[in-house]
């Protein structure tokens, strides 16, 4: 069995001698670790992948995982980190959430299939009933709540209990095409991403693609951000571009940005989801 640890903290010396001093105290054995230190927030961040240093041939002597993290509260402790402990082969509860383009969900839902993605999806929350019948190919469940200025309160609310009745850990808006409320942005902080269809920030709000037309771009991109109630200013996950030209129309350009939507938004759920993005303020670490 093997765990991963994420933390940050006040950058200071001997963070990185106090973990590998507490993992040789546990005859633990790192796999892999990566390290970063901030100069201008003062920050220390890590990620670190390590498992059981096996004492006789086979033996896997692992501590239980809430055991392992009430023996590294006290190195926590003195040097202020936030940190998180979990199993490596844990499968987050991904909750999905779109409207009426279907993409980004359908690329998830595949590479969830096929284990490109490892995650659990218990559920695929629409204000739209269109994809009903696609998450039924895949053999998840779909909801379908209507939204509109009346009844978003109570829509809202219903996907916070949502998440506490499936567990979610992570909420992704695949061309989700509504504003979240403050409300609920702050009730699920550092755990929602959004897919934002252009290359931020140029060419925000509706028709991006016929936006980048009229201008004659030459390059369009996609951007993955966990959201704020900021509209679109959210810490940046993962971007990506494509190179265009003058012959593609607008339909054309929205099929290459429809692809770079979908690997952006996949890449950002796979990092995510694999303890890799840590938050530092307005920006991220990752770990890829």
């Amino acid at each position: 069995m093997s765990f991963i640890l994420t933390l940050s903290c006040p950058d200071r010396p001997g963070i990185v001698n106090a973990v590998t001093a507490f993992l040789v105290q546990h005859n633990l054995n790192i796999i892999d670790s990566s390290q970063f230190g901030d100069s201008t927030s003062q920050r220390f961040f890590m990620r670190m992948h390590f498992g059981a240093a096996a004492t006789d041939a086979g033996s896997d002597g692992a501590p239980d995982i809430q055991t392992l993290r009430k023996a590294f509260e006290p190195t926590a402790a003195a040097h202020s980190m936030e940190f998180q402990l979990v199993p490596a082969d844990h499968k987050p509860r991904v909750l999905i959430m779109v409207s009426k383009i279907g993409h980004c969900l359908n690329d998830l839902l595949f590479r969830q299939s096929t284990g490109q993605l490892s995650v659990d999806i218990p559920l695929i929350v629409s204000n739209h009933p269109d994809f009903a019948p696609l998450a039924a190919t895949y053999k998840v469940p779909f909801m379908h709540l209507p939204v509109n200025a009346e009844t978003k309160p109570q829509q809202e609310a219903r996907i916070i209990e949502l998440v506490k009745e499936y567990d979610i850990e992570l909420v992704v808006l695949a061309r989700y095409m509504q504003v979240l409320s403050p409300m609920l942005c702050e009730a699920m902080s550092g755990r929602i991403i959004n897919i934002h269809h252009s290359f931020l920030p140029s060419f925000k709000g509706a028709r991006p693609y016929h936006q980048a037309y009229d201008r004659g771009v030459k390059i369009i991109g996609a951007t993955a951000h966990f959201v704020t109630s900021d509209l679109d200013e959210g810490p940046i996950i993962e971007q990506s571009v494509v190179r265009v030209n003058h012959a593609l129309s607008p339909k054309e350009l929205t099929h290459a940005g429809s692809n770079v939507e979908s690997n952006v938004l996949a890449t950002a759920v796979k990092y995510v989801t694999e303890r890799r993005v840590l938050l530092n303020g307005h920006k991220t670490v990752v770990f890829n």
